[in-house]
């Protein structure tokens, strides 16, 4: 039994663990880039030093081989002047800087090949860390419309902030074409007043027929009839 409590704290600690990572994946990928972008610059830093390292053994090496040449000038000269003593000095002191230079050359093929070796390194890291880096935009992408498809329940059922806009919108535009259309009819109404106006100030001057009978000439429309009969 407690083996068995045990197993099932030990899985439920496993599953919270996983669900963690799970809902943190993307923050834990950048922190992970940003290690490995941090590596890398490490790794840069260190290949110009190992440059900068290089080419001062490189000069040191060619100052040992001038010196060389110049001493072996010197030393035959001395032999020329019968003055061996001073060119089996020079010999010693050539012998020195030549085991000298061959220990910088051997130095400086080895480095050669270490630093080859972490240029490759770091080359490839880089190319990982391009890698990481679009996989990581692709893995924004997706989680940004994973999140998107998530709100969709609310978007379908009506309540998102989306369709509540559109909502807003087309009322607003409703309301708008009402405006309008009462504005016109208003231009309309006041246009047709001011022809009525116009138009009973012109018959009251006598000008155009009357729009409406008149008490004079109702009179005389009842006189007609009577004579008729």
């Amino acid at each position: 039994m407690f083996k068995t409590v045990i197993t099932i704290l030990r899985g439920r600690h496993a599953e919270a663990e996983q669900a963690l990572a799970d809902a943190n994946a993307l923050t834990m990928l950048d922190q992970h880039i940003r290690d490995a972008t941090a590596d890398v610059e490490r790794a840069r830093r260190a290949l110009a030093i190992a440059k900068a390292q290089d080419d001062s053994e490189a000069a040191r090496v060619a100052a040992l081989q001038t010196r060389i040449a110049d001493l072996e000038t010197r030393a035959l000269a001395a032999l020329e002047g019968g003055r061996e003593d001073l060119a089996a000095q020079a010999a010693e002191a050539i012998a020195g800087l030549e085991s000298d230079a061959a220990v910088g050359a051997a130095a400086r093929e080895n480095f050669a090949r270490e630093t080859d070796k972490m240029r490759r390194m770091t080359g490839d890291a880089e190319r990982r860390l391009q890698e990481l880096e679009r996989g990581r935009k692709a893995a924004r992408a997706a989680d940004a419309v994973r999140r998107l498809r998530t709100r969709g329940g609310e978007t379908l059922g009506g309540a998102s902030a989306l369709h509540e806009a559109e909502a807003t919108l087309k009322r607003l535009r409703e309301r708008q074409s009402q405006d309008e259309a009462a504005s016109t009819a208003l231009d309309e109404m006041h246009g047709a007043a001011s022809g009525d106006a116009i138009a009973q100030k012109l018959e009251s001057a006598g000008f155009g027929d009357a729009s409406r009978p008149s008490g004079a000439s109702v009179l005389e429309r009842l006189k007609q009839r009577r004579a008729a009969a």
